[in-house]
């Protein structure tokens, strides 16, 4: 049996940082591992094409392409990847489009940390052993 390869993260988000914290969450926990990151809904496109993520973490609220946009877009083009969308506001107050663009689930950032990377990672995820894509 081969071993099973890290959890590969993008984290998608306008505010450095956010995106500076989550690398430091990803490498805190154990079996995943930071492929990369994107401030925008166009890099998260193209970083996706070139990273082959596992798991994509993205914010709601970006400028040009918001997350609900770039969260349909990857699942479009990626439809292995398990999409999250995060956000710092309560599920009321998120943008329409949350229920059809195909995010496996919304969390709040101030939730982030290694037990919510793992939480969804075991409801949502399916690992994929060395040299299988």
């Amino acid at each position: 049996m081969s071993p099973l390869s890290p959890v590969g993260v993008l984290v998608v988000d306008d505010q450095l940082v956010f995106r500076q914290v989550a690398h430091e969450v990803v490498a805190a926990t154990e079996d995943f591992e930071m492929l990369g990151d994107a401030s925008s809904g166009k890099g998260a496109l193209v970083a996706a094409k070139e990273l082959d993520p596992d798991l994509v973490l993205v914010d709601v609220r970006m400028p040009g392409m918001d997350g609900i946009a770039t969260a349909a877009r990857l699942r479009d083009e990626n439809p292995r990847a398990v999409v999250v969308l995060i956000t710092v506001e309560d599920a009321p107050n998120v943008p329409a489009g949350l229920a059809s663009c195909g995010a496996a689930e919304l969390v709040r950032k101030q939730d982030f940390g290694p037990a919510l990377l793992r939480r969804v990672w075991s409801e949502h995820g399916t690992r994929r052993a060395h040299g299988v894509a």
